[in-house]
């Protein structure tokens, strides 16, 4: 009887979307995964709700980096609900120094009790968090080395028995490794000196650090410090913070200090930075460094001051070194505005940041929010020494140290000096006031056009056209802006980059701007040169949405582009110096010199004769005053005279120049 041969029968079973899968398309489906092959029968992509862990493979088998396979020679994990009971978890190390056998590597302290006491000693350490559940410390144990003395003192008052165990521990195993390093610390420290390899013991994370910066003493908060090796020397380096301003808030600015590695000890305060509790006269230190801060912290926003000093700008390798005798407008958000590449960024002060430690409550927390209403003690002294600014003599932005920025000492005669008639002189103050006052009062039909004053000056050389602009800014008390053509440059592209930021800096000032002899921007068109049209059109532009006052000095009214006559809302003509007016500019000039004898009216009369201009009778008397400080006498008429008589004498001998 023929047998029939029957297939056998495969179990089938369905996926969680109903999906038949038979039993060898699971066993491939499960294959696949293993081999990270695709499959026929496979779910949809992350539809089978369990996990598929993978390990990592062993050395040999590093072209397969993950194996589904469990692997075989694991050990059990060392902390466990067992090591949890102990106070603490001393891990060693080989070590290969040939003077003992392990090295202390590490330390678990598990105690809620030793937690208590090492909250107060630790209290404020950068890092450190001692309400972890987990508190490790690792070599070289820093803070234990920072605080040894804490800790000690703390040892000695605990009276809690339990407490006063568990402590103990701690202490055995950190004076067995530490010994050698506390007790060569306060060696060094009680003879004022310390080797390059221990020098990390003397300056803790946290504390206050002094170093002079270009010859002025400033005090850094210490952050961080860290050997590193470059491939000339090696340095213990160390980062710091300082307060400083940006414009809008004051915050934490980040600096570098290094110590160079030197060979045998050093004296700590030869070092070019250490702690700042070490300085010789630490306390007048503190007090001339909390004086500083509080002006720093006054001459936040706008501020128009004079300047003496030593000023540092950036160049294109670093800083640069500038003399600076010339007022100055402090101004740290238009330093940033027109400095974007130097731009100040720093992390935002807030209240509580000066204490930075596991001790802060929810309400310190809060606190840490709200901007400070003002600069705690600590803050103060770690204010940055110099301010950014702008130098109206050097046209530079600069950083000015604080200690030498003066109050300006006002010249109160200096529009009453001026030469010309009471109602021009009127008219024009009022202007100015006017405009400085209400500077957004008049617009335009265009938004932004039309707000400013412009004041043209025209007449000869030396009869007031610059002072004029000069005693209206003295009056005011507001910065004067002089620039030339020279400084605007001669194209047009020129003109409008740097012209449109000086009229923007000086409308944010509220200062009076003067162009100095402006005849190549002010004079006519013409259809042959068109570069100088672009010139002109570019600077009629410009003047069209300037905000505040400029006065424009020419020697040639006559030329003026007809565009200029609707841009100008005042013109004034100034004239030769007549009889009277000469005799009085000798006068006003006469009162200014430190030593000079007495002046009777018939001499003063006979001065007045010569046709002179202003800036020629002050050049006169200047060369006179140097003529009677070389006889050691004081200036009398007979030094002026003689002045006046070789002056005569050279200007008859003169020739024109023929080529």
């Amino acid at each position: 009887m023929a047998r029939t041969q029957q297939t056998p029968q495969k179990s089938t079973n369905t996926n969680g979307f109903g999906i038949p899968i038979t039993q060898d398309a699971a066993q491939n489906s499960e294959r696949n995964l293993i081999n990270d092959e695709p499959g026929d029968n496979l779910a949809p992509t992350g539809s089978l709700p369990k996990i598929r862990n993978l390990y990592e493979a062993r050395h040999k088998q590093r072209a397969l980096p993950w194996t589904a396979k469990y692997p075989d020679d694991l050990e059990e994990p060392l902390e466990n609900a067992e090591s949890a009971q102990y106070a603490l978890l001393v891990r060693y190390n080989k070590c290969y120094d040939m003077r003992k056998k392990l090295r202390l590597d590490s330390i678990v302290v598990q105690s809620p009790l030793l937690k208590s006491v090492l909250r107060s000693v630790l209290d404020k350490y950068p890092g450190i968090t001692t309400s972890l559940q987990r508190l490790e410390f690792s070599a070289p144990f820093q803070p234990f080395v920072h605080r040894w003395e804490q800790l000690s003192e703390a040892r000695k008052k605990q009276t809690h028995p339990e407490v006063c165990e568990h402590l103990d521990l701690l202490w055995n195993v950190l004076e067995e490794e530490l010994r050698d390093v506390i007790r060569e610390k306060q060696d060094l420290v009680a003879n004022g000196v310390v080797t390059f390899d221990s020098i990390w013991t003397i300056f803790e994370p946290g504390a206050l650090v002094f170093h002079q910066d270009e010859g002025h003493d400033r005090i850094y908060k210490l952050k961080s410090g860290s050997y590193q090796q470059t491939p000339c020397d090696k340095f213990y380096r160390m980062q710091c913070e300082y307060v400083d301003f940006d414009g809008e808030s004051f915050g934490l600015g980040h600096d570098t200090v290094s110590v160079p590695s030197f060979a045998g000890t050093a004296p700590i305060t030869k070092l070019p930075v250490y702690p700042a509790i070490r300085h010789a006269h630490y306390e007048s230190l503190k007090e001339r460094l909390l004086a500083r801060g509080k002006l720093f912290e006054a001459y936040k926003g706008y501020h128009f001051k004079a300047y003496q000093g030593i000023a540092i700008g950036q160049g294109y390798f670093g800083p640069i070194c500038y003399n600076v005798d010339s007022r100055i407008i402090i101004d740290r958000q238009a330093y940033n505005r027109f400095n974007p590449n130097q731009k100040v960024n720093i992390q935002k002060l807030n209240i509580g940041d000066s204490a930075s430690s596991d001790n802060d409550d929810r309400e310190a927390e809060a606190r840490a929010f709200m901007a400070p209403k003002s600069l705690s003690e600590e803050q103060l002294l770690i204010c940055a020494p110099s301010l950014r600014g702008y130098s109206l003599r050097d046209k530079k932005w600069l950083q000015f140290f604080v200690d030498s920025v003066k109050d300006i000492i006002w010249n109160e005669d200096a529009f009453n000096s001026l030469v010309a008639p009471q109602e021009q002189k009127d008219l024009i103050l009022a202007f100015a006031q006017s405009q400085a006052k209400n500077n957004h009062g008049f617009d335009d039909v265009i938004q932004g056009k039309g707000r400013g004053i412009i004041m043209l000056l025209s007449g000869p050389p030396g009869v007031g056209k610059t002072l004029t602009a000069e005693s209206v800014a003295e009056t005011m008390k507001v910065p004067l802006y002089m620039m030339s053509a020279g400084d605007l440059g001669a194209s047009a592209n020129d003109v409008e980059s740097k012209l449109g930021t000086i009229l923007e800096m000086n409308a944010k000032w509220n200062a009076c701007l003067l162009l100095d002899e402006a005849d190549v921007f002010l004079e006519a068109r013409s259809a042959h040169d068109l570069e100088r049209n672009r010139l002109v059109s570019v600077f009629l532009r410009l003047l069209e949405y300037y905000e505040g006052i400029l006065f424009l000095t020419t020697n040639r009214v006559d030329n003026i582009d007809a565009a200029f006559d609707s841009r100008i809302h005042l013109t004034l003509e100034y004239d030769e110096l007549d009889l009277d007016s000469r005799r009085y500019v000798w006068r006003t000039f006469l009162s200014k010199v430190s030593n000079v004898g007495e002046f009777s009216a018939p001499e003063v009369d006979k001065l007045a004769e010569a046709i002179l201009n202003g800036r020629q009778i002050k050049n006169v008397l200047k060369t006179a005053q140097l003529l009677a400080a070389k006889k050691e006498e004081p200036l009398n008429f007979q030094h002026v005279d003689v002045v006046l008589g070789l002056r005569s004498a050279n200007a008859s001998k003169r020739r024109p120049f023929k080529a």
